[in-house]
């Protein structure tokens, strides 16, 4: 079965998609098997070719390129060719409706001042979030990406950012403990 998609994405994260002189998009190629095609009003198709050994690969072309759409950038967006790294993009339309002003404020209670909320959050949870748009977008591994759909949702819902980063300390000693626990049953 050959896999064909169809993306569309922001027209001023094209650029950044294609990458100088091609780069970007030949290094999404590469990586994953598969055929990009960018055209200028942001319609990218992805086509995997039929006997490709790993049918997984087209999904992570589409994450990679999803997540560049998103305002990650090309670095961060092939942290994602790693099998344990997800993409996750939450919809503020979704969460707080079609408010412009409500998303605005949502997205600046993520961000924080001086970017210094989203900063505590990616460092806690050992991910990358992004703010774009209507959207807010993690990439990430378990349990960190939980945690920081925790805390974002936490935030979303109106909690005090004092309260988020308290919750966010516990989330880190839980992993840091899940750790310990990991090594210690390898030391036998």
């Amino acid at each position: 079965m050959l896999y064909h998609e169809t993306i569309k994405v922001p027209e001023d994260r094209v650029g950044v998609i294609v990458g100088r002189n091609g780069k970007v998009r030949r290094r999404v190629e590469q990586l994953t098997n598969v055929k990009i095609d960018v055209n200028s009003e942001g319609v990218v198709t992805i086509t995997a070719p039929q006997n490709t050994e790993d049918p997984v690969l087209a999904w992570k072309a589409r994450d990679i390129i999803r997540a560049m759409a998103r305002g990650f950038s090309p670095k961060n967006a092939f942290s994602l060719i790693d099998d344990d790294m997800q993409l996750l993009v939450i919809s503020l339309r979704e969460v707080v409706g079609s408010s412009q002003n409500q998303m605005k404020r949502v997205a600046g209670r993520i961000i924080g001042e001086n970017g210094r909320t989203r900063r505590v959050i990616e460092q806690t949870t050992e991910t990358k979030v992004s703010v774009y748009g209507k959207t807010i977008s993690i990439i990430g591994m378990n349990p960190g990406l939980d945690y920081a759909r925790r805390a974002i949702d936490m935030l979303i819902s109106g909690a005090p950012h004092s309260a988020v980063y308290s919750r966010l300390e516990r989330m880190r000693r839980d992993i840091n403990r899940q750790r310990a626990e990991l090594w210690e049953d390898t030391d036998l």
